[in-house]
């Protein structure tokens, strides 16, 4: 596994190639047969320091990067806001101009603002990885997502995916938009007109007709309603959201026969999916997104490392 990858971090996923992520794909394959296996140690990263910045709250991202860096010998530190000197009022840049001075090889941030990594990443010495910017990207996430996808159809190309939920305000669906036609899918998107945004990439439609949506397609991937980041008056608006949006198991059954499910997490069980749907294993990739995301993120951690480690 010497290839190199050719930008200098992962902050979105936009300004990449569908090379670019056949690349990261591939080389995150391996590790997951090494994940499954009864010993998980490998040293590549030995002797190099990753530090995970999390301003905001999460279980999936945060522990697989952990997991991710450890797994391949890295020395993970945690930085946590609450007891830092962001609570002392220390701006996003000053906080990274010291961490930079500490000599990481490698960053790992969520924040709530959009385009924080990408402030991040232009005042650190080291490779960046965007966890999550408020409604921006979620590059990793869109990743692990593809890969899912492909290990269950062996292929995305030609694969007809909707994604129904809270588009208007999700950096999942944000990076998804991207990477999915890139990979050659299929995209619609379904939800309340308050949740969709103004504009989308060219070839993506949407509709308000989640049950329009639903006819013949390959993937079903829902979104939870991120009422943290909703206008005033959105939420109550939106009436009773799992009538007309939420995945049962009737809804999944005008989709096709073979049609996988997805959800980024966290769920909100009654509300977008009902949990008969979520954990049935010969439907669900929910958990299947869970594992193949450290294996995703132990890829992406080598790649960007390479150079650094000659």
């Amino acid at each position: 596994m010497t290839t190199a990858f050719p930008h200098r971090h992962l902050l979105g996923i936009e300004g990449l190639s569908a090379a670019d992520l056949a690349l990261i794909l591939d080389e995150a394959e391996p590790w997951v047969d090494f994940n499954r296996g009864a010993r998980k140690a490998d040293d590549r990263l030995a002797g190099l320091t990753q530090i995970n910045a999390f301003f905001e709250n999460s279980t999936r991202t945060m522990f697989s990067f952990e997991i991710a860096g450890k797994r391949l010998g890295a020395q993970v530190s945690g930085f946590h806001p609450a007891a830092s000197s962001v609570r002392k009022g220390e701006s996003l840049i000053d906080t990274a101009l010291t961490l930079n001075a500490m000599g990481p090889d490698l960053l790992v941030i969520r924040h709530e603002a959009n385009g924080a990594a990408a402030d991040v990443a232009a005042v650190m010495d080291c490779p960046v990885i965007n966890a999550g910017d408020g409604r921006g990207e979620h590059p990793t996430q869109a990743l692990l997502d593809a890969l899912a996808i492909r290990r269950r159809f062996g292929r995305i190309e030609g694969l007809r995916i909707v994604i129904c939920g809270d588009i208007a305000h999700s950096r999942v669906a944000n990076s998804n938009l991207r990477s999915l036609p890139l990979l050659g899918a299929e995209v619609r998107v379904a939800g309340p007109a308050a949740l969709l945004p103004p504009s989308l990439p060219a070839g993506i439609e949407a509709t308000t007709d989640f049950d329009a949506a639903l006819d013949g397609t390959d993937v079903v991937m829902m979104l939870r309603i991120q009422r943290e980041r909703l206008e005033d008056g959105v939420a109550d608006a939106l009436g009773d959201y799992h009538a007309r949006y939420g995945l049962t198991r009737d809804r999944l059954a005008r989709a096709a026969p073979h049609a996988a499910v997805m959800h980024p997490g966290p769920m909100n069980r009654g509300v977008e999916i009902v949990g008969d749907v979520a954990d049935d294993r010969e439907r669900s990739l929910i958990l299947d997104q869970v594992e193949l995301g450290v294996a995703v993120r132990m890829a992406c951690l080598d790649l960007l490392t390479r150079e650094r480690r000659g």
